[in-house]
């Protein structure tokens, strides 16, 4: 809706004045022996005006507050569109371990589509580096886990970056590379010491190629690293991994990245579903709770997790770190002991977070950061192992149809092929070789849908009746009206009209 809403204003304003200017300069060449004008200026053209009223022509702006008036109500019906999508920017986790997804070229216009503005991979896969291209879509790429012991060495590093990162930019906008995901939960203690050290390659790898400006080095971590999260100005990081977690937070305050968090309300629900209120956690709760110690107010789990994290990052002297959610979500379908995976749970806990996002709304104890989330994930994923919950956090299915209706604007995915790849956490390797797959480019599409193309021939039907009326209205000094001169003009708006509402936009 974005591109429409934008042609739709650009358009309005633009015949609006066009018009004033033919109806002021006809009304000139009509008065211009009259000696009650006064001069006004119109795009630096001098125009008379008349002062006395008789020797207005009236039926002369009739047509254009006629046709003002139509387009103003097609206009404002597109306004609440035209503001949301100015304002709103969502981050979006597209994971990749199924065999059915479509090729990364038809995803993009669906990505576009929710307007989201920031795509985050568990790989650094080339073919959606390469799909999307001059989008102006900010990347976080991922390193996978199974790649941090050989980033420790820097000219193993350096050429990961170079193939993955450098070699894209900047037509593709990567901003961000997580060097492995939850490492510290893991209980893989080899992992956990090759994480830093990979970090601190990497970033030294930006650097030496002068990207470090430009992209950020940060790894994504899940709530399993808190001791303690209740209540959120109580929370504290794990005992046994306070001193890799403090060595990180210095490194994020060193070189300005983020530290990343995967918030989930869901897993503290399925987990106790009977002492934990399904309104709190989908944001749907009536009353709050209070923390007795901060004295703030809290009205939804998600805010208490992520202040949680705060308190915890506070506590090991690092408040200026800027904390992010790298993932959140609520799965639609899952097993018999997995509470509350249902469709309208998912759509309830994925609506109320959009909303929230939209309204740039922080947390109690930080109520002006914008948060940057991510929500899990763009679609269903159906290789992913463990419960039935974990392959369906999608919001879309593989063909592109919602899993649940979140009210955006799309149609779906139209003829796409798939890439038959499975994914990982990691997904490509050092050299940059995708994933094994077959994937070639689609000819899907997202289509637009019927209402856009409705407003959008309305533009021009706009401009041929506007000016229609405004030459059958305006003869000339012989009496003989424009309509035969501007045939052929009225014939093309015409055509312009139905092709844009019957062949541009498929309807």
């Amino acid at each position: 809706m974005g591109f429409v809403d934008a042609t739709l204003e650009r358009l309005f304003w633009q015949n609006i004045y066009h018009l004033h200017v033919l109806f002021l300069k006809k009304q000139a060449d009509r008065v211009q022996q009259s000696s009650h004008t006064v001069t006004h200026t119109i795009s630096h053209t001098a125009i008379f005006v008349p002062l006395s009223t008789h020797t207005m022509d009236f039926t002369l702006l009739l047509p254009l507050l006629l046709f003002s008036g139509i387009f103003l109500f097609f206009f404002f019906l597109n306004a609440a569109s035209l503001f949301f999508t100015a304002t709103f920017s969502l981050g979006i986790n597209y994971g990749q371990i199924a065999n059915n997804l479509p090729h990364p070229e038809a995803v993009v216009p669906l990505v576009k589509s929710i307007g989201a503005t920031r795509v985050k991979l568990y790989d650094a896969d080339p073919r959606v580096l390469k799909a999307f291209a001059n989008t102006g879509v900010e990347f976080i790429v991922g390193l996978g886990n199974e790649y941090l012991a050989r980033m420790r060495d820097p000219k193993q590093a350096q050429a990961w970056v170079k193939t993955n990162v450098q070699s894209y930019l900047p037509a593709t906008k990567i901003t961000c590379i997580a060097v492995g995901n939850e490492v510290l939960t893991l209980n893989d203690s080899t992992l956990s010491s090759n994480l830093l050290p990979a970090m601190e390659s990497i970033h030294t790898a930006l650097v030496s190629l002068n990207l470090d400006k430009q992209v950020m080095v940060t790894t994504a971590h899940n709530l399993a690293i808190l001791d303690v999260s209740y209540p959120p100005s109580a929370g504290a990081f794990r005992r046994d991994l306070n001193q890799k977690l403090s060595c990180i937070l210095d490194f994020h305050s060193k070189v300005g990245s983020p530290f990343l968090i995967n918030a989930y309300p869901y897993f503290a629900y399925k987990s106790n579903p009977k002492q934990v209120s399904l309104d709190f956690v989908l944001f749907e709760s009536g009353s709050v709770s209070v923390d007795q110690v901060s004295g703030l107010h809290y009205d939804n789990m998600f805010h208490a997790q992520i202040d949680a994290a705060y308190s915890a990052i506070e506590k090991l002297g690092y408040k200026n770190v800027c904390l992010q959610i790298s993932e959140t979500g609520w799965p639609s379908k899952g097993d018999a002991d997995e509470a509350g995976a249902t469709p309208e749970n998912a759509r309830k806990y994925n609506g109320n977070l959009i909303k929230m996002i939209a309204d740039k709304k922080g947390t109690p104890m930080r109520p002006n950061l914008d948060l940057n989330i991510y929500v899990f994930a763009l679609f269903n994923e159906n290789q992913k192992p463990g419960p039935t919950s974990e392959r369906n956090f999608g919001l879309f299915k593989p063909d592109g149809t919602p899993v649940y209706n979140l009210g955006f604007n799309t149609t779906g995915l139209l003829s796409a092929n798939t890439s038959g790849s499975v994914g990982s956490s990691g997904g490509t390797t050092p050299s940059g070789s995708p994933p094994a797959g077959t994937g070639t480019s689609s000819d899907g599409y997202l289509s637009i849908t019927a209402d856009d193309a409705f407003n959008l021939a309305h533009v021009e039907l706009f401009r041929f009746h506007a000016y229609e009326f405004y030459f059958t209205y305006n003869s000339d000094d012989a009496g003989i009206t424009n309509h035969n001169r501007m045939g052929t003009f009225w014939d093309q708006k015409k055509k312009k009209a139905r092709s844009i509402a019957f062949s541009k936009f498929q309807i």
